[in-house]
This record gives structure tokens, sequence and C-alpha cells, in this order.
């Protein structure tokens, strides 16, 4: 094994924004809420389902804190398993991956997503064959920034930290990377709202056709 790489999903590999945003109109709408705007809620995304629900919330007037909350986590985790019709993968994600694992590459995902819709996604887009770990927010007790969860993922794949890189797009992901003292490599198109100079990082790259090279830069030759 050459090295190990470990992507964030949402924001990363995939827009799913338009799918969140549509699962979570659909709850609103149920209730008789009104809807909200395309932009409030991708700027909700990052955290797990339960902060993506107390944001709603907020945003529709009502109390986060209320029994409303665990009912809307609920049909929302319902509902995001089915989520995948309007979700793509970013351009040159796939050729990107193809070519880290030809090039001897173990990759793993280390989402705040659920773990089962993570993988419902990933294998309506046919990308779970690319990875042999996958780890969601339900998978331990503790979610990102929490870097326990990247930790597990790289354990899982048999990597070292001295040999891993982590691949992310957000605050969240930036955060995780520095908590787990790992290099960490910003996709600048994803779902960020902190400028790229404001975010530790060590490289950052808007194109995945540069991704394997700046892998490649970036992992100590091997012994």
């Amino acid at each position: 094994m050459r090295g190990t790489i470990v992507f964030d999903l949402d924001g990363t590999l995939i827009d799913s924004a338009p799918d969140i945003h549509a699962a979570s109109n659909a709850l609103l709408v149920e209730d008789g809420l009104p809807e909200l705007t395309f932009e409030q809620v991708k700027s909700f995304i990052g955290k797990g389902v339960p902060h993506l629900v107390t944001r709603v919330l907020e945003a529709s007037g009502l109390d986060p804190a209320g029994p409303k909350h665990a009912e809307f986590v609920h049909r929302f985790e319902a509902r995001y398993e089915t989520a995948v019709g309007l979700t793509v993968t970013y351009p040159g994600v796939v050729p990107a991956l193809e070519a880290l694992a030809g090039a001897g590459f173990a990759l793993g995902i280390c989402t705040n997503k659920p773990v089962g819709p993570t993988r419902a996604v990933l294998d309506h887009l046919d990308l779970t064959r690319f990875f042999g770990a996958i780890l969601g927010g339900d998978s331990l007790t503790v979610r990102k920034p929490d870097p326990a969860p990247l930790h597990a993922t790289v354990a899982a794949l048999g990597g070292s930290a001295e040999r891993t890189l982590y691949v992310g797009d957000s605050e969240v992901d930036a955060e995780t990377a520095r908590r787990a003292a790992l290099p960490f490599l910003i996709y600048t198109e994803g779902y960020r709202k902190t400028p790229v100079a404001d975010l530790p990082h060590t490289a950052a790259f808007s194109d995945f056709a540069d991704l394997p090279a700046l892998v490649a830069h970036h992992t100590p030759p091997r012994p």
C-alpha cells in the first residue's frame, strides 16, 4: 500500500445539497410550513442530521430544543435513505479515484452523513467500489470535528498517520484534520463558507484532475 487517503463526502466528492434541500422542504411542506431557500439549507450541511434539523427548525421559527426536533430527525433520516436522485459527483472525481486506487492508495470515507444514506448514495453513483472503509456520522458516538472518526477510518484501512492525507471541503473538515494532526487537502468548490486562506490546510485544489499529483507530492516516499 502506497498510502491512505480519507475523503469527506458531501461537498467534497458529491454535490448532495439539492437532495438535502428537497428532503428538508418536503418535511416543512408536510407540516404546513414555508419552504427554505436552497442557499439556506446548503449552509446547514456538514455537521450531521441533528445539526441540520436544528438549523431548519430555527430558520422556520420553531424551537430546536422542543419535541419537534426528534420527530424531524426521524422523518428526515427515513427520507434521506432514498434522497439520491438529484445528487451528482463533482467533475473529475471518478478519474481521480481511479488514478489513486491504481497507484496503490487505500481509500476511505469519513463523513457526518449517516452511514445508511452514505452507502445508498455511494451505491447509486457507483462509488462504493473505491473505498475500503466507510464511516458515517452514526458509526461512532462522536462526529467530526472530533478526530475519532477520522482516526477510526485510517485504522480500518490499515493505514498510519505518517502516510495518510485527509481530503475535505469545509470548516468542519479543516478542524477535524487539525485535531487529528493529519495533512489536509481542501477542495475549494464545496460547501465552505470561510475564505480558504483562513482555514488550516496543506494544499488547496479546485479541479479533481489536480488531486493525484497533489497526493503524490504530499505523500512521503516509501522506505
